[in-house]
């Protein structure tokens, strides 16, 4: 009889989760970032039909990378969650830290199960309120951990890259358009600090816009508006780049001629 092969509990875990890591950053990358009126989602997705970014209720949106039918099981029982608990007792009380918390219970649950393999999965899960400081945003690892993100956050694909350079850039006001170019601008970093530019075409963009009447905060933005918003930002900053150059030429010939006479 063959001594069965044994490995501790700890290279498991370990195993497990260098594998889910692998399977999400082969993934292309997803940032939210907060502006004056709410919250963008931006996410690299040539793709029109297969979502990246969803709404889950009222003013609680979804955003995944990894595995495509993986992350749709978790969106479809999110969206069960939300209108059992809003039918059954309030609307109101269908919250996006409810909604984190049972992600996380799923996916530390099947990441600690040895009968099958970990979900190649990272979440987020935003809510927008009343004002800026009361909206809510968590990152969901792949064990089912949880991180409550405040301005910018980046998963999936080079999501240490993206988000310092979102860090460095990201500041609390900022307009939609700002916010938008921020993301895509985001999105053209990689691994090896190469830089790319991500056109409208490539991307996939939904809002939580707390000014919105309706009850339902949740919008999608079509290509036409994202490719608007893209390029006046990238206009505006070239034309005060431009208008920033000759003001320092004038002055150095002002003194120039000041000098001569």
């Amino acid at each position: 009889m063959t001594t069965p092969f044994y490995v501790s509990p700890q290279q498991a875990m370990a195993d497990r989760a260098e594998y889910a890591r692998k399977g999400i950053a082969r993934g292309r990358s997803v940032v939210v970032l907060q502006y004056a009126d709410g919250i963008v989602f931006v996410a690299e997705n040539p793709s029109r039909a297969l979502h990246k970014v969803s709404e889950i209720y009222d003013r609680i949106a979804f955003a995944a990378v990894g595995k495509y039918n993986e992350f749709e099981n978790l969106r479809i029982g999110g969206v069960r969650y939300a209108d059992l608990r809003g039918y059954t007792y309030d609307r109101e009380d269908v919250t996006a830290r409810g909604l984190a918390n049972v992600y996380a219970q799923t996916l530390g649950t099947i990441f600690s199960a040895n009968t099958e393999k970990p979900y190649e999965v990272e979440l987020i899960v935003a809510e927008v309120g009343p004002a800026p400081e009361d909206d809510q945003i968590y990152r969901l690892p792949h064990d089912g951990s949880i991180v409550d993100e405040h301005g910018s956050v980046a998963v999936g694909g080079s999501s240490d890259q993206i988000g310092s350079y979102m860090d460095q850039r990201h500041r609390e006001g900022m307009s939609l358009g700002e916010a938008l170019k921020l993301g895509a601008d985001a999105l053209g970093r990689d691994s090896n600090g190469g830089e790319r530019t991500v056109t409208a075409e490539q991307l996939e963009v939904a809002l939580l816009d707390r000014t919105r009447p309706q009850q339902r905060k949740f919008k999608r933005m079509t290509q036409r508006q994202v490719a608007r918003l893209l390029e006046e930002q990238r206009g505006s900053a070239e034309s005060g780049s431009e208008g920033a150059e000759p003001s320092s030429g004038d002055e150095g010939e002002s003194e120039g001629d000041g000098a001569e006479s």
